[in-house]
């Protein structure tokens, strides 16, 4: 199975991720496309806290949430509606087969599948997931963009309060810049305690003819590459149908 990093993995790191990132409007998009494309089950690979999957049962779709860090799922189990979501403690390798018309990768989950093994795992497991013709989509940002220069302290650092636990301190540098690997960590500071932790993570910058050569590989049709709403310019969100 594949590691989480601490932010997804350590408890009360994994109980503060939604109330640190509280605008998800980057979603409004995949629900878009998962009417569009008339997809009944969604399978949310990376699904987290369970943002993504509860907003699409609150919409009718069937959905399975599919993510390695156990801690994330025990917070997305604990919320209201999660009862109609099938939760799986995994990653792409233990994903059912031939059941889901759409498998999504939001929040740019599908760069922290840094390593070549990881990629190729996601690639078989979820074209071994849908059905014919059904599809994957997912985002990654444009390397050209070079979003790791604003991966600092200065630009980064915020305190927010949070119910129920008190002011967080968080802030975010970059570590290493070898591409297509950038390595940073992010800082949390509890004010109520004083205790630190720290999470490191590792994203590959995929340029966007090797992401699309690489599913037309593993038997995926590119369909289109559009642009993020809330982030023009910055992402490639790509949607693949497999034959």
């Amino acid at each position: 199975m594949t590691d989480a990093d601490a932010c997804f993995a350590h408890p009360r790191l994994a109980a503060i991720y939604d109330p640190l990132d509280p605008d998800r409007r980057d979603l409004d998009a995949y629900l878009g496309m998962a009417a569009e494309f008339g997809a009944r089950h969604v399978l949310d690979l990376g699904c987290g806290t369970g943002v993504f999957a509860l907003l699409l049962t609150a919409r009718g779709f069937e959905v399975t949430g599919v993510d390695p860090a156990r801690a994330s799922l025990d917070v997305a189990e604990r919320k209201p509606g999660a009862g109609r979501v099938r939760w799986i403690h995994g990653d792409a390798g233990e994903l059912p087969s031939a059941q889901a018309d759409m498998v999504t990768m939001t929040g740019n989950a599908a760069q922290a599948l840094a390593d070549a093994p990881a990629w190729q795992c996601m690639l078989a497991g979820t074209w071994a997931a849908l059905r014919p013709g059904g599809r994957l989509v997912f985002e990654t940002r444009d390397p050209a963009r070079r979003a790791w220069t604003e991966w600092n302290p200065d630009d980064s650092r915020r305190r927010t309060w949070i119910e129920g636990v008190g002011d967080v301190d968080t802030w975010v540098e970059t570590l290493d810049v070898s591409l297509p690997l950038v390595t940073f960590r992010s800082t949390y500071v509890f004010a109520s305690d004083g205790q630190v932790l720290t999470s490191e993570s590792t994203l590959r910058f995929r340029e966007r003819d090797e992401v699309e050569g690489e599913l037309a590989a593993h038997g995926y049709t590119v369909e289109s590459v559009r642009d993020a709403p809330d982030r023009p310019g910055r992402e490639f969100v790509f949607v693949a149908r497999r034959s």
